[in-house]
């Protein structure tokens, strides 16, 4: 007679162990929680826009990076980012209160040309003690792949919405990888509210409660600027103040 093969007590356990591994990592991804690749130092880097300021994430700055691993040039009449590390980047003298809308179009010439995965960038508001460990804002963010993030520091991060990107019509995607994709995004603040517009559809609106206080902004007054995740090309134009 012959006998099935005997498994070990130990083939079994790696397979669960195997198993296991394989549905968190589905769920990691499905929740936009799978770990990122390491962010990559510019050559060149720092910032050739006089007048502008910038900063990088503690978690860069713990990696040993600075906002010299990061690239902020002119191109035109507008910027040309390189990231390197997830960097914020404002002039002093762009401050915005009461009423009143920051807009700017985000073009990524090359889609995930620096990177393994989408990464977002857009528009800073409510920006307060930039550069300093006590620093506050808010951002709204779009990626190339029909995603977009609300997000924010004050000074630690917050979220705004959905644990993740959230997918919108709006948002216009890439055709491909190593393809151009541009987005347009507007960022208002109106009685009491503050929304994110993207290719001119208002795509999240919050009320000034569930952005200002412990933990989050100081006001929904400050500076502006631009937000970019990392390792990412982008090309900025038309950024501007409006009031409402």
């Amino acid at each position: 007679m012959i006998r099935p093969p005997r498994i070990s007590l130990f083939a079994v356990h790696a397979a669960l162990t195997l198993a296991c591994l394989s549905l968190l990592s589905a769920r990691a991804a499905a929740q936009g929680t799978m770990p990122t690749e390491t962010s990559r130092a510019v050559a060149g880097g720092g910032i050739a826009v006089k007048g502008w300021a910038g900063s990088i994430d503690a978690s860069e700055a713990k990696a040993g990076l600075t906002i010299a691993s990061a690239k902020f040039a002119a191109e035109g009449k507008g910027y040309h980012v390189t990231t390197g590390p997830a960097s914020t980047y404002w002039s002093p003298a762009n401050t915005a209160s009461g009423n009143y809308t920051v807009k700017a179009t985000f073009t990524e010439p090359k889609y995930q040309n620096l990177n393994d995965h989408p990464h977002p960038y857009g528009i800073v508001i409510a920006g307060s003690d930039l550069g300093t460990d006590n620093a506050s804002l808010l951002y709204c963010t779009a990626y190339g792949n029909g995603t977009f993030i609300v997000r924010g520091f004050g000074p630690a991060p917050f979220r705004l919405g959905g644990r993740g990107a959230t997918a919108n019509d709006a948002v216009h995607k890439a055709t491909a990888k190593g393809e151009p994709v541009t987005q347009e995004i507007a960022v208002s603040v109106k009685d009491g509210k503050v929304s994110c517009a993207i290719n001119g559809t208002v795509v999240a609106t919050y009320d000034k409660a569930e952005a200002v206080g412990e933990g989050k902004l100081k006001s929904l007054d400050g500076t502006y600027g631009l937000r970019f995740g990392h390792n990412t090309e982008v090309v900025v134009s038309g950024l501007a103040l409006t009031k409402n």
